[in-house]
């Protein structure tokens, strides 16, 4: 399922995770071909916390992810194998695509934390919202952004979208919005304290489930 890109100099190259065929085809339309790879997922992948390694390689999802970035994984994981140098986790901006990006994360944390540490994984940012008076046309990104711009938008009729998913976007937009280089937010994923990241993977994604009810219990 991987679309591959044509550049072959690892460095210029990025591999964007998409959750969906529908996102997946919009982002396979808009993409650079030249620079920019695309592997949609089907639904969630395995929580990698609580499985087996046998388990886990035996997942269809987790092979395409090892398959598609060449650095093997665990003991074997090798950066010299990468084939792209930004490996991008682009999900819908709502619950669903929260977890499977907190799946995603669990992954190459515990199984690839080489790729993390060396500053190659990067989650993109789709607007939340499309703002639109008269021709021009406005793309936003949280709720107080979204306050700002209708504000200084008032006056006349402005029409608000929101989008609940990557695949509702059409392919101009996905460029424009979330992978055109010139116009995109991309956020560097960082491990600032291993063992500190390590305790919150082991509780939040674990099998135990007291420490993990006590975290919601005192923050949500």
């Amino acid at each position: 399922k991987l679309a591959d890109c044509s550049e072959r100099d690892p460095a210029k190259c990025e591999l964007y995770i998409v959750e969906g065929d529908s996102a997946g085809g919009s982002a396979k339309q808009g993409r650079d071909r030249h620079f920019q790879a695309i592997l949609p997922l089907r639904g969630k992948i395995m929580n990698t916390e609580r499985a087996r390694l046998d388990k886990i390689l035996g997942s269809n999802e987790v092979k395409a992810l090892i398959s598609a970035l060449g650095t093997s994984i665990g003991d074997g994981f090798g950066l010299d194998g990468l084939r792209y140098h930004r490996v991008i986790i682009m999900t819908d901006a709502d619950v669903d695509g929260s977890h499977i990006r907190t799946l995603l994360l669990t992954f190459f944390f515990r199984y690839m934390q080489p790729l993390v540490e060396n500053g190659h994984l990067y989650i993109a940012q789709p607007p939340l919202y499309r703002l639109s008076k008269g021709k021009k046309i406005e793309y936003v990104y949280d709720e107080s952004q979204k306050d700002k711009s209708m504000k200084a938008l008032k006056g006349g009729k402005i029409t608000l979208q929101r989008y609940k998913g990557l695949g509702e976007m059409n392919p101009d937009q996905l460029w424009d919005t979330t992978m055109d280089p010139e116009n995109r937010v991309l956020l560097r994923v960082n491990i600032e304290d291993t063992a500190a990241a390590d305790r919150v993977f082991d509780m939040l994604m674990g099998s135990a489930v007291p420490p993990r009810r006590r975290f919601i219990q005192t923050h949500a």
